[in-house]
């Protein structure tokens, strides 16, 4: 029997429609999915009835997932898997065409999850592509572009769909990542994406060169960040290693790298001197290549931070065509006699002893052993001599890597040289020698060094280390490198870090190295540890060019040798620095221990042992600080923080006293803007560094306002080093930003209420608003063509510009402006910016009494059920007054 002919009780699907609404209002959804099976079987017409009840649900289908119209279709959805006779073929052609053009035209206000609910019960794919083409450039003409890339996915009609026409909207509003997706597993659309991203990285390009071809596409304040020069060219090449493109499509993303690698090599070199010549002209040669344009700028740069002796001599070594040549440097180069016409470029491997000078041996830490203790591996048989010695069970074996620097002209960075340093000597594995990197032999040595859990391995940053052996040898990619028996010292260096006391015997001395110490990572564990630090000068070295000069070597011995150092004295003394007696459990690294390029294990306790992991980062740095004094106004920070113990110093925090939100003012790195945009939601301080800002102006901000900085990752011990103690939190990277938002609100005890939510503007930080009635709303929007002059405004009761409803939640945590600050001209408030009209949807104005202006950024706010998603967020932090109802 069709559905169609079906008519059981004869419900009406408007009685349906009704009694599921007055449900839906009481919040009462179990009996809500109750009385709509019971519904759907007593409808005479499924689904046709369905899309009729879909179309009637007030708010349709469109902003939450959690809309009436979504839970009538997912209830319809296991409904019919007790139906199976109700489906789209049973119906005549007509009619079943009929329901899937309205199904379709619902797509424009579905959710994602509804839409694809709504495609398999219509069965959408079967439809004319055409009419489905047509539909998405209707979305497309509605200015409706999120929706048409979603559909369009959905549907599998990329490659029917223009590229530049889906993506280029996307990316003005700032959702390149749904651009990503569209065009993901599309070869021709990927290289297109990629190939269009990389032509808006040439010189001169602006945004209106795309904007004005766009016009109805809204153009988002982070656009413009991503349309930076810097951070297009970040983002072409994550594109071309995530779709494995052809660097050769990016030419221009590729020419701004080198050049931005250039500026930095002549920067090392003449401005922080802290690069040796022979290891400058190595990088000039490798960046500059053979692209004359990077010619020219290496003449422009050497004219300006060097000589004209020395441009007119690089400018004969790359022929550059005289109508080239900066102004100059024709006439030196014509008058430079014979001998210095010719670039010295000598190598200087045979003019360089092993032993260094005694200067040099006064300031940085010697390794205690002579030339002949140093022994290349260069060879199956100097390899198998390694191996004796290095894989013997309860050999401690110090190992670093050396790699030829790209400065980012290419992301793969392949291993160069190993050095593995046991007590007596040092070996380097040379992966340059012929036929050595790939052979069967090196390979098993590298796996059965990593993994052999009786060989304990010391490095200082090892996962850096790791990632660049995966990209050496993909044989790792493919049978994972189970790391095991390994102790990265950076992890000791952190928990040293946290004492500015370090203790010997019977007296305490200070730690050798104060905040504004220009040592950094292991040269300045060297130098707290051993007494000096390490020359660093031949770090970017081009460790590809052989042979290596001496003072390379040296470099490379000292790096591994060090680290057995350094393991010895710790493990002398472990009290002295802080340290627990057993320095493998201080970091969780037991011969056992799996490595970052071990799959992760699904144990019982996984959660636990991460929860510990983040437990442990959260201590270094702000445990036991006393949040921020108030501030004159904003009742912020003040001066930074005293006291109290890390756990990991044996010593338990004290427990904080309970702050308001508004007493805590941070500032967010550039890694940290979701947890930044939260925080803003609960009423916290909150500045957020932009995607284009270094790490540093964290720091500064911090040392201005009073802020604590919150970072993650690899910035955490360069910030730490340059604020007062304390004043620095680390957070768990992979974690959700809701829960990094909670795990600070508990870290500093903060209560914040339901009355501190969204009393601070989300865009800008500001926590001033006016209160603008509907009335002068429509005005307003009248006043600038956003609105008809005829528009019925039936709705507003009352002619008073006053404020006749109750307050919004957040008024006693806000500053209010009166609302004749608005320059009517402008409309915009003294120092801020213009309303942001656009943003209003007219829909909404028979509906919202009164809206909310920021007086800096001009942002328009509404009440709304964004309250009620960030209530149920936060619920478990969140400080209830008695007799307040959470739900108000």
């Amino acid at each position: 029997m069709s559905c169609n002919s079906r008519q059981s009780a004869g419900l009406d699907p408007g009685e349906l429609r009704d009694s599921l609404f007055e449900l839906w209002n009481q919040k009462d959804l179990q009996t809500m999915r109750l009385k709509a099976m019971q519904g759907f079987s007593a409808l005479p017409q499924p689904l046709d009835d369905l899309l009729t009840i879909l179309q009637a649900c007030p708010g349709k289908q469109k902003g939450r997932s959690h809309t009436l119209g979504h839970h009538v279709l997912l209830d319809f959805q296991t409904w019919l898997k007790d139906h199976p006779e109700v489906t789209l073929s049973s119906l005549p052609e007509q009619q079943a065409s009929e329901l899937q053009r309205r199904a379709l035209g619902l797509m424009a206000e579905a959710v994602p999850s509804s839409v694809d609910v709504l495609i398999g019960v219509y069965q959408l794919q079967s439809m004319e592509p055409e009419l489905l083409r047509c539909h998405v450039r209707r979305l497309q003409d509605l200015r409706c572009y999120k929706e048409a890339a979603v559909l369009g996915m959905k549907l599998q009609l990329q490659p029917d769909l223009g590229m530049e026409e889906m993506c280029v909207p996307l990316i003005l509003q700032n959702k390149l990542p749904l651009a990503e997706s569209f065009v993901s597993g599309h070869r021709r659309l990927e290289e297109e994406l990629v190939a269009m991203l990389d032509s808006w990285c040439q010189p001169g390009f602006t945004v209106d060169h795309i904007s004005s071809r766009f016009p109805a596409a809204c153009l988002s304040k982070h656009c413009l960040d991503l349309l930076q020069p810097k951070m297009l060219t970040k983002q072409v090449f994550r594109l071309v290693d995530k779709f494995s493109i052809d660097p050769g499509l990016c030419s221009n993303a590729l020419h701004k790298r080198r050049l931005d690698s250039l500026r930095y090599l002549m920067y090392a070199r003449f401005v922080e001197k802290s690069m040796t010549e022979e290891n400058w002209c190595d990088h000039v040669q490798y960046v500059v290549a053979d692209d004359q344009e990077l010619q020219v700028h290496l003449l422009e740069m050497l004219v300006k931070h060097c000589s004209l002796q020395t441009a007119a001599q690089w400018s004969l070594h790359y022929s550059v065509p005289r109508d080239r040549l900066p102004f100059g440097v024709w006439e030196v180069q014509q008058s430079l006699p014979p001998h210095l016409r010719q670039l010295s470029l000598a190598d200087s491997t045979q003019t360089q002893d092993w032993t260094a000078s005694p200067s040099h041996r006064d300031r940085f830490y010697q390794v205690p052993l002579t030339r002949d203790r140093v022994q290349f591996v260069d060879s199956l048989e100097t390899l198998r001599s390694c191996r004796d010695v290095v894989l013997q069970d309860g050999s401690v074996v110090g190992v670093d890597m050396e790699w030829q620097p790209t400065f980012g002209c290419t992301s793969s960075q392949q291993v160069a040289l190993i050095q593995l340093a046991v007590s007596d000597r040092v070996f380097l594995l040379d992966l340059q020698a012929d036929g050595l990197s790939q052979h069967p032999d090196t390979v098993a040595f590298v796996r059965s060094l990593f993994s052999h859990p009786d060989v304990l391995k010391l490095g200082y940053g090892m996962s850096g280390d790791l990632k660049c052996v995966s990209a050496t040898w993909p044989q790792f990619s493919e049978e994972p490198l189970a790391a095991r028996g390994m102790l990265d010292l950076a992890n000791l260096h952190q928990k040293i870090q946290q004492s500015k006391v370090l203790r010997t015997r019977d007296r305490p001395r200070e730690v050798l190295v104060g905040e504004d110490s220009s040592e950094k990572g292991l040269s300045l564990l060297v130098l707290q540890v051993l007494g000096r630090p390490l020359d660093k000068r031949e770090q970017l070295s081009n460790w590809n060019k052989r042979p290596l000069r001496p003072s390379q070597v040296r470099y490379a011995v000292t790096d591994a040798y060090c680290l057995l150092a350094v393991y010895m004295v710790l493990s002398a003394d472990p009290a002295s620095f802080g340290l627990p007696a057993d320095l493998r459990g201080a970091v969780g690294s037991g011969g056992g221990g799996g490595g970052p390029l071990q799959r992760p294990e699904r144990s019982r306790d996984k959660k636990q042992k991460k929860a510990a992991a983040v437990q442990d980062l959260e201590c270094q740095g702000a445990a036991g600080v006393e949040p921020p004094r108030p501030h004159p106004r904003h009742g912020g920070g003040g001066g930074g923080g005293g006291g109290g113990g890390s756990p990991l110093s044996g010593r338990e925090p004290p427990q904080l006293p309970p702050i308001p939100p508004q007493q805590l003012r941070v500032v967010c790195d550039n890694m940290l803007q979701g947890l930044g945009r939260y925080l803003r939601c609960l009423g916290v301080d909150v500045l957020m560094l932009e995607n284009t800002d270094d790490h540093r102006v964290a720091a500064t901000l911090a040392r201005e306002d009073g802020r604590v900085i919150l970072t993650c990752g690899q910035p955490f011990q360069s910030l730490r080093s340059q604020v007062a103690e304390g004043r620095c939190l680390a957070l768990d990277c992979s974690e959700k930003a809701r829960d990094q938002a909670v795990r600070v609100l508990r870290h500093f005890n903060v209560q914040p209420t339901t009355s501190d939510i969204f009393s601070r503007c989300q865009a800008c930080n500001s926590d001033q608003y006016v209160a603008m009635p509907r009335k002068d709303m429509v005005r307003l929007l009248q006043q600038k063509g956003f609105l008809e002059n005829d528009w019925d405004d039936d709705g507003d009761e009352g002619s008073t510009s006053e404020v006749t409803s109750d307050p919004p939640r957040y008024a006693p945590q806000c500053q209010w402006a009166p609302l004749s600050d608005l320059d009517p001209d402008t409309l915009a408030f003294p120092g801020g910016a213009p309303i942001q009209l656009h943003t209003v949807p007219l829909g909404l104005l028979p509906r919202i009494p009164h809206f909310y202006v920021c007086t800096r950024c001009g942002k328009v706010f509404w009440e709304g059920s964004h309250f009620e998603r960030v209530l149920a967020l936060f619920q478990g932090v969140l400080n209830v007054a008695d007799g307040e109802d959470e739900a108000d």
